[in-house]
């Protein structure tokens, strides 16, 4: 699937705020976009890296250099979440659009305070939640929405693997989000009603290593989520249980799977085989970054808004909020 973003000729100007280990993804494609101005990091390791890599881009310590420019219309931060609230309003409060990586915060006071700036200042605020922009996520809600699997069920995801331990979030907050976000995507009509949340803390305390998060929706329909950054294989699996078959979503393949399978009204098995109806290939970051540069530029809904993220941060408080109650309780 190709991108059908118009990016135009001469792309705004953007600056980015953070050049870890992330942010040097976002940097190296914006750079291949022309739209590339100024990196801005606060650790002189990055600084000097980002140098030796772009030395016809500008590089600064100083947030309030970027800021200050007029010729920078808008920034991409990719900082610990921590940071995220500082300095998405002092970018906001500068005139600036801003893309920030998810989540947006980790309050909903405070991802609501931000989207309300924005709408105030008239800026787009957009946050990465990057499995939105991956072709295979948008064949499957028309795959859905078509009826495919008739009536929805249950939804199932895994997000498993060895992963980079965090101190300052959760695996719920760090992995979870993008399955979050996939479901409210895929299933925008149905509104979690109540929730169910377990998580262990193996290596720190107070910070959950492995997390199942259940969620009941208005409409009869369950969803399973277990995240964990402590797990020996690296598994990324979306199944959707119908009423007229599954389908599963292979993340690290780029598959997806329908399968002409169920029990029927008189609980007989129905097993009619499996196909491959979806391959993905094009790079999820490129499609996200011309998305966010032709919003920018065309001032047009983002699929991926302000709004829609702290919906997502209301959900995950929530989950976090039970969590501690059960380990206090």
């Amino acid at each position: 699937m190709a991108s059908t973003e118009a990016v135009e000729s001469t792309p705004p100007h953007v600056a980015v705020v953070g050049a870890g280990g992330w942010g040097r993804n976002l940097v190296r494609n914006l750079h291949e976009l022309g739209a590339l101005h100024t990196i801005a990091d606060i650790d002189p390791g990055h600084r000097r890296a980002m140098s030796e890599a772009y030395p016809e881009v500008g590089v600064t310590a100083d947030m309030a250099a970027i800021l200050q420019d007029p010729d920078i219309e808008a920034v991409i931060i990719a900082t610990p979440v921590g940071t995220h609230h500082a300095l998405v309003q002092q970018a906001l409060e500068a005139g600036k659009d801003v893309f920030v990586e998810k989540p947006l915060t980790l309050s909903s006071d405070e991802a609501w305070q931000l989207v309300a700036l924005a709408e105030q200042r008239g800026r787009l605020l957009m946050v990465g939640h990057l499995l939105l922009f991956q072709p295979a996520i948008h064949w499957l809600r028309d795959f859905l929405d078509a009826g495919r699997i008739g009536q929805v069920h249950s939804v199932h995801q895994e997000r498993l693997g060895l992963g980079r331990a965090r101190g300052y979030e959760n695996a719920l907050w760090c992995l979870g989000t993008h399955d979050v976000a996939v479901q409210r995507f895929l299933l925008p009509g149905h509104a979690p009603e109540s929730m169910s949340v377990h998580g262990q803390c193996m290596l720190q305390p107070g910070v959950e290593d492995d997390v199942h998060l259940h969620l009941s929706h208005d409409t009869g329909l369950e969803t399973h989520l277990h995240c964990s950054w402590l797990w020996p294989q690296k598994r990324r699996v979306l199944v959707i249980v119908g009423s007229e078959g599954m389908v599963e979503y292979d993340e690290l393949r780029q598959v997806i799977i329908h399968h002409h399978k169920g029990i029927d009204g008189s609980l007989e098995n129905i097993d009619q085989g499996a196909e491959e109806v979806f391959e993905g290939h094009d790079q999820p970051l490129r499609l996200e970054l011309e998305h966010f540069l032709a919003r920018v530029r065309d001032r047009a809904p983002s699929t991926s808004d302000g709004y829609f993220a702290a919906t997502l941060v209301d959900l995950l408080a929530k989950a976090e909020t039970r969590l501690r109650n059960t380990e206090n309780g």
